[in-house]
């Protein structure tokens, strides 16, 4: 099958949400059949396209000077796109049960199918000016799903998350620009495709204006403050923010440009590749300890995807292939875990009106399952055994230590602070959820409070089973990564 067929799962969702805007339907359920529809026909597309399609590339639009708008299926794009395309469709079952008495949810459901289909364009990307276009077009369709309440708060997260990947939008232009002009067109070729007749140390920059402007979308150090206040948007929107679409998307590109276009021959013993490790070394262990210190539930848990992301970053960034799997495999568990943690956060506060750990108390009584299922991805998150978060922390663990470099050295034991402050602040919350301290049951004169719908729960449940399963079987997906990580893919 051509690679021009990889054009039709990105137009799907997008065209399918944009004729919501002439469907009037006074019925919720007709509009939640549709985009239901829409959404699992697009995975199913996606995943015919990963065994039919050409692996070569199609390119859909050339500009001047070697930039083109291009479309390629390799083993990373087959990692990004059949890891979204799995979770869109359990995603929308919630959305249904979440947004069931919020207003404007005609708007809030055109933006949020047509981020499915844009991140699958982030994800087939073949070269980087395709790739910074569609980061570019998933940033103005997640702005009005993060201003979705239209209050104060909504609005300026709205405009915080905008300001900054406008900064990462200049600092990334210029990268795109260098690795075109100084490579194959900017295509992604495993191991690099610069040539020759370029400036060394002003390539170095080009790469550091790439890590930091991309990595805004993955929260890097210093940009990080977006996402955390971004977390008033509705649960099903932050979960995809910090678990799956924006964050992955950053880290994503992160692993694009370092492995596709630069490359670990020109990247390892550089000044560049050594600020860019130190940075998420030093913010995987502060972002855990500010994960600590924050009271709210949702913006807890989005500290705690900022140093997760710096996991991932770190194990791309030591620029060995053991790194590089234990980096992709940690971006597909966390995604796995942090989207059953929020989902469960969020159905505590659809259930109980409440927003802030204190307000957990006793509450674990009213909704079993739920906490039952938190308490279980808080186990995987924190790197307990039979856990799926547990495989990928002990690969990066062996990664760092494997690279026999004073980086490499420094992030395991980053790794096992930030652990160490990841069990405290996720587990006592399973703490106060199951055995408040005496009088302090918020929940005992509560008898309205119970777990959610099956629309709502299911989808934990099935992240929940997930993170089970690679926990103890993760061979299959190891060995998949493995082959990405040696270009064989």
């Amino acid at each position: 099958m051509s690679p021009l067929f990889l054009l039709v799962p990105i137009l799907f969702p997008v065209l399918g949400a944009f004729l919501l805007f002439f469907l009037h339907w006074k019925e919720d359920r007709k509009r939640e059949i549709y985009l239901e529809t829409v959404v699992l026909f697009t995975s199913l597309f996606v995943w015919i396209l990963m065994f039919t399609v050409q692996k070569s590339s199609a390119v859909l639009f050339s500009f001047t000077g070697g930039f083109s708008i291009s479309l390629k299926l390799d083993g990373m794009a087959m990692l990004f796109a059949g890891l979204v395309s799995l979770m869109w469709p359990f995603v929308m079952l919630y959305a249904f049960a979440y947004m069931e008495n919020a207003g404007a949810k005609n708007r809030f459901f055109i933006f949020y199918v047509m981020t499915y289909g844009v991140t699958l364009g982030v994800a087939f990307s073949a070269n980087i000016t395709t790739l910074y276009t569609f980061i570019e077009m998933l940033t103005l369709v997640t702005i009005p799903l993060v201003c979705h309440y239209g209050n104060h708060d909504s609005m300026y997260a709205g405009r915080k998350y905008a300001a900054y990947t406008i900064l990462g939008t200049g600092l990334a232009f210029f990268a795109v620009i260098m690795t075109t002009v100084y490579g194959a067109s900017g295509s992604f070729l495993y191991g690099g495709s610069l040539l020759g007749g370029h400036h060394t140390h002003l390539m170095e920059l080009a790469f550091l204006a790439g890590f930091f402007g991309f990595g805004v979308k993955a929260a890097v150090f210093p940009f990080y403050g977006w996402l955390p206040t971004a977390s008033v948007a509705p649960t099903p929107v932050t979960a995809l923010l910090h678990a799956v679409a924006v964050v992955n998307s950053g880290v994503f590109a992160v692993a694009r440009l370092s492995w596709y276009l630069f490359g670990p021959d020109f990247l390892k013993g550089t000044q560049a590749i050594r600020i860019a490790l130190v940075t998420v070394v030093f913010h995987m262990a502060f972002a855990a300890a500010m994960a600590l210190k924050e009271r709210h539930f949702k913006r807890r848990l989005a500290f705690s995807t900022v140093s997760n992301l710096s996991y991932m970053l770190f194990g791309i960034l030591l620029m060995t292939p053991e790194g590089l799997t234990a980096g992709l495999l940690h971006m597909v568990f966390h995604g796995i875990i942090k989207m059953s943690l929020f989902l469960c956060a969020g159905a505590f506060m659809h259930m109980t009106g409440n927003e802030y750990i204190y307000q957990v108390n006793g509450v674990g009584r009213k909704m079993p399952k739920t906490f039952v299922l938190y308490t279980l991805a808080a186990l995987s998150l924190t790197g307990v055994p039979l856990f799926c978060g547990f495989v990928s922390k002990y690969q990066l663990v062996m990664a760092g230590i494997g690279s026999g470099s004073r980086g490499g050295i420094a992030g395991v034991f980053s790794l096992i602070l930030s652990a160490f402050l990841c069990a405290m602040y996720t587990l006592t919350v399973s703490v106060r959820a199951f055995f408040p301290m005496e009088e302090t049951d918020r929940y005992a004169d509560r008898p309205e409070v119970r777990d959610p719908g099956i629309r709502m729960l299911f989808p934990i449940a099935l992240f929940g089973i997930l993170n089970l399963l690679l926990g103890v079987w993760p061979q299959p997906l190891i060995l998949f990564l493995q082959r990405i990580a040696a270009g064989q893919l």
